[in-house]
């Protein structure tokens, strides 16, 4: 049997890195008075323009061609949103040992984040999966999450969370939800801009979201939350985060054999239901939490970083599986396989 070599080193995510220099900057020059309004407003603005491009993005017809294969969208939206918020409600118990309540809120809350698209659909393009189940697997995600992650907020964190209300319900509507059916609504006179322009558009909604960290850790330095955490109980978050990531990557790739999916569709559940969307979450986590959102989104930021690093080795692992170049099986068969996610839909690398 041929040896699996590991890859040659572990990816850092570049944005990562300018998530951390955003947070160091809100830590040094945290915006105060007249700048934090503006800050705040300008935030505001951002989330609804990013959930708009969302929208804008997402191809109807797609979608549609994905619903053909429901059991295994069904089996990723429960990963997500069943057995993450069922660990992260487990996880209460580790209050006050490994963490502290502020961080359980937050860790919490990373549980109930939609799933990613575009990792997603990367790693199991390098693993040689069902890449088209994995584009519809997180664009139904993230869709679903636009309602679900909010209402499942309110029902989980209550009142600890930041203050859910009736208002909090009408602004999450009109922040996330009205900017997102917008974009769906204009997207046959701006679905083509958009896609041609998307590089453009990408760095505006990854500014967007800087522009959102920025807001949410300078809100946190000027009120003094950072005093509450150390760097034991931040290692304590990293430990309880792997032993949550390890358990899903396990459920998601046993779970899904023990339900008789073939491999390339095992693939792309692991990748869809094992991962939480930095992008969906932050800007979430912003208008949910309001002034308790520095906290809040911090397990979310570290939980990103991991998932892909661990992701990342088990995609390369899963390219050199025998099964992935099987020459006994025929090439009809491997076809059949990767069109029954979306029918006629076309992967995308």
């Amino acid at each position: 049997m041929k040896r699996l070599s590991r890859p040659s080193r572990m990816p850092i995510d570049p944005y990562v890195l300018l998530l951390l220099g955003t947070v160091g900057v809100a830590a040094l020059i945290p915006a105060r008075g007249t700048a934090a309004d503006v800050a705040s407003g300008a935030s505001t603005a951002a989330i609804a323009f990013l959930f708009f491009l969302y929208g804008a993005r997402l191809s109807t017809r797609e979608a549609v061609d994905g619903l053909r294969h429901w059991r295994l969208h069904t089996s990723v939206l429960v990963c997500t949103f069943v057995i993450f918020p069922v660990l992260g409600l487990a996880a209460r118990g580790l209050v006050p040992v490994l963490l502290t309540h502020p961080l359980y809120q937050g860790l919490l809350f990373l549980t109930l984040v939609p799933s990613t698209i575009q990792s997603s659909i990367a790693f199991t393009s390098i693993a040689r999966g069902n890449v088209p189940a994995a584009i519809c697997a997180g664009s139904f995600s993230s869709l679903v999450g636009i309602v679900l992650t909010p209402l499942l907020a309110a029902a989980l964190l209550g009142n600890s969370g930041g203050g859910f209300s009736a208002d909090s319900i009408v602004k999450i509507v009109l922040q996330l939800l009205v900017p997102f059916v917008a974009g769906q609504l204009l997207r046959p006179w701006i679905g083509g801009f958009v896609t041609r322009h998307k590089k453009i558009l990408g760095l505006v909604d990854r500014g967007s979201i800087l522009l959102v960290v920025y807001t949410a850790f300078s809100e946190g330095m000027v009120r003094g939350i950072w005093h509450q955490v150390s760097a034991v109980r931040l290692a304590g978050l990293l430990a309880v985060e792997a032993v949550l990531l390890a358990v899903m990557l396990l459920v998601t790739w046993y779970g899904a054999k023990a339900l008789g999916f073939g491999r390339g569709d095992r693939i792309a559940i692991q990748f869809a239901g094992s991962k939480k969307s930095l992008a969906s979450g932050l800007p979430m986590a912003s208008v949910l939490f309001g002034a308790h959102a520095s906290l809040a989104v911090l397990p979310l930021m570290l939980f990103h970083q991991m998932q892909l690093m661990v992701c990342a080795v088990i995609a390369k692992r899963r390219a050199h599986d025998p099964e992935a170049q099987d020459p006994a099986e025929p090439p009809a068969a491997r076809a059949a396989e990767s069109r029954s996610a979306v029918g006629t839909g076309t992967p995308r690398r």
